[in-house]
């Protein structure tokens, strides 16, 4: 699939822009046909410069669409009429033109698991797999609503980080920008002035006269070196796996937000094991699945490895046991799941867990990140403007 730049003119006249997903031109050009549109031209574009813009189906969105589709199936409509439906009542726009692709994909013969792995940036493995068992158990409106609560799961979680997060980056915006007004404008213009006058340049004012020098000539390396170190890190990656998988272990080992990190992808482990051994899916099939979603190589590869024992005739707590990765927590539950065979469940309590740990640790970190930055933003205005006033009083009291 590629994406399409296109102009076309509607049925009232109007010039009409906009982006699409096609196979090919022609796809494209019969699809904006059907929706009774004279193409003016069509011109291909690669996906990052598109991401730029809005080419990602939103989580919100993905929520309201599983929601839609649960209820409508298991009222006994067609899934095709809900898709159909969602691609009607849906804004010109990227969603819109992913539902009228996915109806498409459908209408000429491909099952609804196959039209999603057709748009993989908006449909991720677990996505398509769940939908895929769906189909082949015939409980696709039970596994509709099990991606629904993950979802709403992790989408309540994203909006607690952004919550606890803003005030933070207000707080540093504002500090950076009053620092930057007055190390590159402020400091270089009063500082001759008190030197004139013959005042006493103090040693925090000679401090402060460095770093404001610093700023003025070489303020493009606090730009250039963070981005260097990022970019060679990531290059270095790529190029030998053992640099990344010690960056990314060193990560989720830093003390507070590491910690919560690791705690996170825990949770999303359990979750999305529990939704895909519930639904019928494997244990090694499930692990394979879980491990490509974790965004951490050391993780990862701990899953591998836990997957690679199971494999070999270990048991799952055992698996888990010998990866020398996972709290004994979850190997606890795991224990239980198997003994019991109500392995989803166990699962579910370990994701459960987890979701309450990281809430109560953000809960913690909020309250305490607010005085801190305020002693800070304090601390750092103060030395400035002390630093800067000081002479400047002292200058005026001498000519006085």
């Amino acid at each position: 699939m590629a994406n399409y730049k296109y102009k076309a003119i509607d049925q009232k006249g109007k010039m009409q822009r906009g982006h699409l997903r096609a196979k090919n031109e022609l796809e494209a050009a019969f699809r904006l046909e059907n929706k009774g549109y004279d193409l003016v031209s069509l011109s291909v574009q690669s996906y990052n410069r598109l991401r730029i813009g809005r080419s990602v189906i939103t989580r919100r969105e993905l929520i309201n669409m599983v929601f839609h589709l649960e209820q409508l199936t298991k009222s006994g409509i067609p899934l095709i009429e809900g898709l159909s439906d969602l691609r009607d009542s849906a804004e010109n726009g990227y969603f819109h033109d992913v539902m009228v692709g996915l109806v498409e994909e459908i209408e000429s013969g491909l099952t609804f698991s196959e039209g999603l792995a057709q748009f993989p940036q908006d449909f991720d493995t677990v996505f398509v797999a769940l939908i895929e068992v769906g189909e082949e158990s015939g409980e696709l409106p039970q596994v509709l609503k099990q991606m629904g609560d993950s979802l709403r799961w992790s989408d309540e979680l994203i909006a607690k980080t952004q919550q606890v997060l803003m005030y933070p980056v207000i707080v540093a915006v504002v500090v950076l920008s009053v620092t930057v007004f007055m190390m590159v404008y402020l400091v270089p213009k009063i500082i001759p002035f008190v030197e004139e006058m013959g005042g006493q340049i103090p040693g925090h004012t000679a401090v402060l006269i460095a770093v404001s020098d610093f700023f003025v000539g070489y303020w493009w390396t606090l730009l250039v070196i963070p981005i260097g170190i990022i970019t060679f890190f990531k290059l270095l990656g790529k190029m030998k796996p053992e640099v990344r998988l010690a960056v990314d272990r060193f990560i989720i080992s830093i003390p507070i937000f590491g910690t919560i990190s690791f705690k996170i992808k825990l949770a999303r482990l359990a979750t999305y094991m529990a939704v895909l051994y519930s639904a019928g899916i494997t244990v090694l099939r499930s692990l394979e699945i879980c491990e490509t979603l974790m965004g951490n190589l050391y993780m990862a590869q701990s899953i591998r490895n836990t997957r690679m024992l199971i494999a070999e005739g270990n048991t799952i707590s055992e698996g888990f046991t010998r990866s020398k990765m996972f709290p004994p927590l979850v190997i606890r539950m795991i224990k239980v799941g198997e003994s019991t065979g109500n392995l989803d469940e166990a699962m579910m309590n370990v994701s459960y867990f987890y979701d309450r740990e990281v809430q109560d640790a953000i809960d913690t970190i909020e309250p305490a990140i607010n005085p801190l930055l305020t002693v800070f933003m304090g601390t750092m205005l103060g030395w400035i403007m002390l630093s800067v006033l000081g002479p400047v009083w002292d200058a005026v009291a001498t000519i006085g």
